[in-house]
């Protein structure tokens, strides 16, 4: 029995995006070119970045349905991308292009089987284990996602904001407080 499968994986993803349009919503769009440090993607760049992660996981399990990795041109794909993360877009394009993202992955994971998610990939040459499901390969486009939106998170507290998740978080803790010093 498999308590976590494709329906589970969109939904997830779903929220995972959802929370990064809010903060590139409540990012002043003149904060977009701040980086934290010289060698860092702007906060513009990363909501590119961002934007683009599903790309791999559409295009090896979508589009190619590819079986092995083995000998893949990662270039072919990425180069391209690469490129594309270095362009100047405005603050509308870059949450235009988040939520087409979120429909198209959201979509694509909402049609998966738990067969699918099951079959393995060979892995590239040198690496550790040396297949991998699907369903990891695919999990892990979320979890890239979540570890750029920390980077986010912390760009915007340096430019004087407080991430929506935090105020609310922040604002429960007020209300349970409160309600615990009215007993």
């Amino acid at each position: 029995m498999t308590y976590y499968g494709a329906k589970e994986l969109a939904a997830s993803f779903r929220t995972v995006r959802n929370n990064t349009i809010k903060i590139a919503e409540e990012i002043d769009e003149k904060d977009y070119g701040f980086r934290a440090t010289p060698e860092t993607r702007t906060i513009g760049q990363t909501l590119v970045h961002i934007s683009n992660i599903p790309r791999f996981a559409l295009g090896v399990h979508r589009d190619h349905k590819l079986y092995t990795l083995v000998g893949f041109n990662f270039m072919a794909l990425f180069g391209p991308i690469m490129a594309e993360e270095q362009n100047t877009y405005s603050k509308a394009e870059i949450l235009d292009r988040l939520n087409q993202g979120r429909d198209e992955f959201g979509s694509f994971l909402d049609s998966l089987t738990d067969n699918f998610l099951g079959e393995t990939l060979q892995q590239p040459e040198g690496q550790n284990p040396a297949t991998k499901s699907r369903f990891e390969m695919i999990m892990a486009a979320k979890e890239h996602e979540m570890h750029h939106r920390g980077q986010l998170m912390m760009m915007m507290r340096m430019t004087g904001g407080v991430p929506p998740m935090t105020r609310q978080m922040m604002e429960r803790l007020a209300a349970m407080q409160a309600a615990q010093s009215q007993k």
